[in-house]
């Protein structure tokens, strides 16, 4: 985590306002579309790593200079769900209106069925309703820090099935086993160490984790229940309402986020790159106590 030093330096490239003692802070002084020096983004991702989410507003970012920021932070990934033919692949549009409700309406950490999972998703808003569609985020080291401590033992070294399928066989108009010679099922921990703050946090999902390994499936589902509940704690959340412009940079790692689609028929038109991140991996000697963002 951030050093008091640390803290002041990335004051003074710009402006942090936090949204709630938990999680998510907007950034502000900043021209993302500009090409910023080494020290800004090093301070950027400081503050994407106390924050688990931060936001930029008024950036009106065009394609190549969403990827152009986005790829400052790493390698970009290409999501299954984007046309062949797109000029640029590393780019998700997700696009909603009377013909398309929203499907992202549930926690999730984004491509969690990949070997490698997503260190990050930057996310831009084109279109938005004039009421609704929020996203909303949630801090999943906090999430597994207010566990009681028979479940935190529980957990601990237990590992779960991540399954593409879940959701995108039927939105692919794929069967599963066509996905799964593409997208192999990838076994990740229940609680995952942050690679770089040392942090603990649940690492299981409603979208793309299917079941616990070693578990019957009545103690799985029930086990995964009440893991994928504590998203749902208010006191671990932010909630971000858009406007054209905007820009959401969250850790995949750290935290889970529910898309709200309560906009329905209204359109709302997002663009995504996706940074590519690294395996999974549990160290029971990491620290499991974060620092207040």
């Amino acid at each position: 985590m951030a050093t008091a030093a640390q803290a002041s330096d990335i004051e003074s490239a710009f402006d942090i306002h936090q949204l709630t003692p938990a999680i998510g802070a907007e950034l502000s002084g900043i021209d993302l579309s500009a090409q910023l020096a080494d020290d800004i983004i090093s301070d950027i991702r400081q503050a994407l790593l106390d924050h688990k989410v931060i936001f930029f507003r008024d950036q009106h970012l065009d394609r190549e200079q969403l990827l152009n920021f986005a790829k400052r932070f790493g390698p970009l990934e290409i999501h299954p769900a984007t046309p062949k033919d797109q000029p640029y692949p590393e780019i998700l549009r997700i696009a909603h209106g009377e013909k398309s409700k929203g499907q992202e309406n549930m926690w999730h950490s984004d491509v969690t069925w990949r070997p490698e999972p997503s260190l990050g998703s930057v996310l831009s808003a084109l279109e938005i309703p004039s009421v609704g569609g929020d996203t909303l985020f949630a801090n999943m080291n906090l999430a597994y820090e207010k566990l009681p401590q028979d479940i935190r033992e529980q957990i601990t070294g237990l590992t779960a099935i991540h399954d593409i399928a879940r959701v995108f066989a039927k939105r692919l108009n794929k069967k599963p086993e066509e996905l799964h010679d593409q997208y192999p099922l990838q076994e990740h921990p229940v609680v995952r160490t942050h690679p770089e703050t040392g942090l603990q946090s649940l690492y299981v999902n409603s979208a793309f984790t299917s079941h616990i390994v070693g578990m019957s499936a009545e103690e799985s589902k029930a086990l995964l229940k009440k893991l994928y509940g504590t998203a749902s704690n208010p006191e671990i959340q932010c909630r971000f309402k858009w406007t054209a412009g905007a820009i959401a940079f969250w850790d995949n790692r750290a935290s889970q986020h529910f898309a709200a689609s309560d906009y329905f028929p209204a359109r709302r038109v997002m663009e995504r790159a996706t940074i590519a991140g690294d395996r999974p991996y549990f160290d029971p000697n990491s620290s499991d106590t974060t620092a207040s963002s």
